[in-house]
Parts: C-alpha cells; sequence; structure tokens
C-alpha cells in the first residue's frame, strides 16, 4: 500500500474546512496560487524581468504528486509579499492579502516534515520496512516541535500527529516494526528517544537471535555430542550439556553487544554479525510503500502498447523485465 494514500492530505483538508477562523483564509489564499499558477503556465506577459522570474522560481503543481502542491507553495513564498504582489499585479490578479501569505508559511512549514518523510518511504533505494518506524516517530516528533510560534495554524501540527497516530497504530506498537529497525544499522537503538524503550528493543532483539541460535544448532547438531550408548561417558555428556548451552547465549550476546557499539552504518557491516544479519533479512524483506511497484506498472504501459496487444504474459513478464532491469547493468 503506498505510504503517501495512507498519509494524504485528505486529513489536513478535512481540518482546514473544519475550522470557520481558518477555512476563508485556506481557500482563498490556495485560489489564488492556483490563479497565479494558471497564469504562470500559460503567459504571455511582455514584460520580461516578470517573465524570468516566474520562469526561475514557480512551479505548477502535479496531481498525481501530492508532494507537488506544497513544493509549489513553497515556492511562492520565496517571493517577498511586495514583489508577489507586484507579479500578480502584471497578470491582472487578485493581491495576496498578509494574512494569507503568513498562512501559505505556516501551512508549509507544517507540511515540511511530512514532505520530507514520504519522499523517503517512496524512494526505491535502501528503504526497507526497518524504515518505517523510525521515519514515523521522527516525523510525529518534528511535527510536533513546531508547534510553538504559529499564529494562524498552531493547532495543526497536532491534527497532523492525530491522523498519523490513527492511520499507523498497527505499526506504532509492532514489535517486528522494532525488529525490522534496530536489525539496520543506519538506525539501531538511535531513533528511541528513552532509554527504556533501548532497552526493551535490545532485549527482543537479543532474544530473537537467542532463539534463532538455537533451532540452528538443533538443525546442524552442532551442540549434540557424539552418542556412543555403549559408554556411561557418552550419555552422561548428553545429558549434562549445559557448557555448550552457555557458551552459545554467550556468543550471542557478545554479537548483540558488539553490534550496537559498532559505529558503522552501511549495511555491508551486516556480514560481520551473522546472526543480525540473518534477523535483518527476515524482518525487512518488505517495502513500507507500493511506490516502486507503482512505477513498475507505469513501465507496463511502455511495454505493452497497442500496437503488441497480442504478447502473452510470459513474453510480456520478460520484456518489462529486461526494461526494468536496465537500471541495474554494471
Amino acid at each position: 500500500m503506498c505510504i503517501a494514500n495512507l498519509i494524504s492530505c485528505s486529513d489536513v483538508d478535512k481540518w482546514l474546512l473544519s475550522r470557520p477562523d481558518i477555512k476563508a483564509v485556506y481557500r482563498s489564499a490556495t485560489s489564488k496560487c492556483t490563479a497565479l499558477w494558471n497564469k504562470a503556465s500559460r503567459s504571455t506577459v511582455a514584460a520580461e524581468t516578470v517573465d524570468e522570474v516566474l520562469k526561475r522560481k514557480l512551479l505548477v503543481p502535479c496531481t498525481t504528486r501530492w508532494n507537488s502542491f506544497h513544493d509549489a507553495i513553497a515556492r511562492v513564498c520565496e517571493f517577498p509579499i511586495a514583489e508577489l504582489n507586484t507579479i500578480s499585479y502584471n497578470f491582472g490578479l487578485k493581491a495576496i492579502t498578509d494574512r494569507e501569505y503568513l498562512f501559505l508559511r505556516e501551512y508549509c512549514t507544517v507540511m515540511k516534515p511530512l514532505t520530507v518523510a514520504l519522499d523517503i518511504l517512496q524512494g526505491e533505494d535502501n528503504c526497507f520496512y526497518g524504515t518505517l518506524l523510525p521515519t514515523l516517530e521522527t516525523l510525529i516528533y518534528k511535527t510536533l516541535d513546531l508547534k510553538s510560534g504559529l499564529q494562524i495554524l498552531g493547532d495543526l501540527p497536532e491534527a497532523v500527529v492525530k491522523a498519523i497516530k490513527t492511520r499507523f497504530a498497527e505499526v506504532l506498537e509492532s514489535e517486528t516494526a522494532v525488529l525490522a529497525a534496530v536489525t539496520l544499522p543506519r538506525f539501531k537503538l538511535r531513533w528511541l528517544r528513552t532509554q527504556e524503550r533501548k532497552d526493551n528493543a535490545k532485549a527482543r532483539l537479543l532474544a530473537e537471535c537467542r532463539k534463532s541460535a538455537q533451532d540452528e544448532d538443533q538443525l546442524t547438531g552442532t551442540n549434540a555430542p557424539t552418542r556412543n550408548l555403549s559408554t556411561d561417558s557418552a550419555i552422561e555428556d548428553e545429558f549434562f550439556s549445559f557448557e555448550d548451552e552457555e557458551d552459545t547465549s554467550a556468543s550471542v550476546e557478545s554479537q548483540v553487544a558488539d553490534y550496537f557499539k559498532s559505529g558503522a552504518q552501511g549495511m555491508d557491516t551486516l556480514n560481520g554479525f551473522p546472526l543480525i544479519k540473518k534477523m535483518s533479512l527476515k524482518y525487512n524483506a518488505a517495502t513500507p510503500s507500493s511506490a516502486p511497484v507503482e512505477r513498475l506498472f507505469s513501465l507496463g504501459k511502455l511495454v505493452f502498447t497497442p500496437k503488441r496487444n497480442r504478447l502473452s504474459d510470459k513474453r510480456f513478464e520478460i520484456l518489462l523485465l529486461l526494461r526494468y532491469n536496465q537500471w541495474f547493468e554494471g
């Protein structure tokens, strides 16, 4: 499922339209921005200076990418209000008021952490399931930290955080998501903000690694002594097999401790911690977003064209993979 569909602007829109003191300024400010974007994209204004400024700075939002709406408003806010209204005047548009301009700036301030989080989670490179929980935790912290200093949208950060907690309640309480995060060298325990949560996460990982090591030992027979039932010594060795279990436990604990002490953040460092690597592969197999799959669907339209509408399923799959894998050559 695409992360952009879970944390979408619909929650923000509903909140803005539910507030009588904000609804009017929200609609008027965004409508003036829309008029400015439309004029800028189809402008034949002769004023050379205005034309150059517009080409360099203004953006037109893309309907298929929510972040572009924020980016377009952010570009508008890069203009001083006097310069912005001069441009609006040259286009024959209504001037933006001081309150509307303040609204736009505060909107961009509150939405900025959300847009960064969306870009991170919709990435294809090094974006694992373990990225999701640290991103959400950091997003909540950074959004609430913006509350002070806002004049118009002082309650919007709490509304955004409430929507995040509602939509991601299961993930925020998931032990699997915690294990996925701590087994990524980039995060480890750094994203956890209390010592209690760090200790709990470390204990969970240690328990999982111990269980994995014991299962592997039983499977390979590493800890099983050579059985020779003809001698009493072999029977006693098998019965009193405590020392090997203690050695295994100590080895696991040492590996986990060394992993957390290591300052390296590259994925290749997991090669030095085989148990942690095994846990990381287990819990980070999934991706936090369907965006890469959606991009693959978009690529499919370039392969399955009207003139190639009789391709078999197998041939279509081969052609699509050939087209997609060209980016991973060399």
